[in-house]
């Protein structure tokens, strides 16, 4: 799949990292969609002259391995399978290429709102340290018992509108593992638009449109939970495992 990709991600101008910073929205609104990977080489040539791409190096399709944690009693989960509006999800990301790691809080509000607080690490922390516990505890204003919940590996191609504060990812090859239980999705391609609130006028909401895709409500970290516990509760995400299905098909 990369293959078919790289010609077309290569016709993009790029953006570096410092240049992007800029653009981190870290307080956004965040706007999913849902595709096949047979339809992202449309996608992507219909939008390239609107958007530069993130390069780092040489690399402009990079590795994500994220690992999530969550109590004994999965909250995070059911705080989002119960459809509170006000939730949390707590993970350590490495970025492959960059050769960095961070632990990041995504908190959402009732607003669609999400806030994205992070501090760097040195590398995954199957058993959180001092200093992470401290920086979860007071971001989060309480004292979670975590374990890690969730490993999950992707690959992500990140642009940048050229006229307006917008973020687009891309995030296809997506993979779960805890244990010894693992599961992919070769073939699902989640993008997701992050902008200070949403716009339909934006370009590649438009090109979606343009092929009957819709914003559609899903996380990933749910996904995976869902594909490798047999113990939860998942009654609310029924219907998206059946769009998701219907969608790799």
């Amino acid at each position: 799949m990369l293959e078919n990709i790289k010609p077309i991600i290569n016709k993009f101008l790029s953006i570096s990292l410092k240049e992007m910073n800029s653009v981190s929205l870290m307080k956004r609104t965040d706007t999913k969609f849902v595709i096949n990977k047979s339809q992202l080489v449309f996608i992507l040539e219909s939008i390239k002259e609107d958007y530069r791409v993130l390069q780092i190096k040489d690399d402009r399709i990079m590795s994500y391995s994220s690992l999530y944690f969550d109590t004994q009693e999965n909250k995070f989960y059911n705080d989002h399978h119960n459809g509170k509006n006000n939730r949390t999800k707590i993970r350590q990301r490495k970025y492959i290429e960059s050769d960095l790691c961070f632990l990041e809080i995504k908190q959402k509000n009732g607003k669609g709102e999400t806030n994205k607080s992070r501090i760097q690490v040195n590398d995954f922390e199957i058993d959180l340290t001092n200093p992470s516990k401290d920086f979860i505890s007071n971001t989060t204003n309480a004292d979670y018992n975590l374990s890690p919940s969730l490993w999950n590996g992707f690959n992500r191609i990140t642009l940048v509108n050229l006229e307006c504060k917008e973020r687009v990812t891309i995030d296809l090859n997506l993979s779960y593992n805890i244990d010894d239980k693992e599961k992919g999705f070769e073939n699902l391609v989640i993008i997701e638009v992050k902008q200070e609130r949403f716009n339909r006028r934006s370009k590649i909401v438009k090109s979606l449109k343009s092929i009957q895709k819709n914003p559609y409500s899903i996380s990933k970290y749910c996904i995976g939970m869902i594909s490798l516990y047999n113990d939860l509760k998942y009654n609310r995400f029924k219907k998206k495992l059946i769009k998701i299905n219907n969608t790799i098909a």
